[in-house]
């Protein structure tokens, strides 16, 4: 089986498949899939900290399936804007784990076309392949050209 890194933007997936689909994206049923395919060295959940109950039980379940969750805080502005997104985060472990001699593929859950050149520079700088998953008609269409492998969230990998 191969060896894998797994990277989770986990705001992306949420909106993307509550905007596509209406529900939630089954992360336990994702794992159990995917480690029928492939070992999982590492596996990150990048999410917004929340004092939330619902999110706390989210997180403490991410936990419990055997993912890292990182965790940000959300920042307002006081012009209204706000901030909370991990791009810069994903991008420096995704490096560091194409970096590792021990993952042999990485698998990132976004649409965010942001990654298109993560998705190159691990490809081109070690010879690392990668894999999208992600909610097809969401998702830009450079990130889905530029991975090795793109997968469409569908309603199979949905909470019912």
């Amino acid at each position: 089986m191969q060896k894998i890194g797994l990277l989770v933007d986990v705001q992306n997936i949420y909106y993307t498949c509550r905007d596509a689909f209406g529900r939630s994206f089954n992360y336990r049923k994702f794992w159990q899939k995917l480690s029928q395919q492939h070992e999982i060295i590492v596996a990150n959940a990048y999410a917004i900290k929340s004092n939330q109950d619902n999110q706390i039980k989210f997180q403490d379940a991410l936990k419990h399936i055997g993912f890292e969750v990182k965790l940000k805080p959300f920042i307002q502005r006081s012009d209204g804007s706000a901030k909370g997104d991990w791009d810069v985060g994903i991008t420096i472990d995704m490096m560091r784990l194409a970096a590792r001699q021990d993952i042999e593929r990485v698998i990132l859950l976004s649409g965010d076309g942001d990654f298109e050149l993560l998705l190159k520079a691990i490809r081109e700088d070690h010879k690392v392949p990668s894999e999208v998953y992600g909610v097809k008609e969401l998702t830009a269409q450079a990130l889905i050209d530029t991975s090795d492998e793109f997968h469409p969230i569908d309603p199979t990998y949905l909470i019912s």
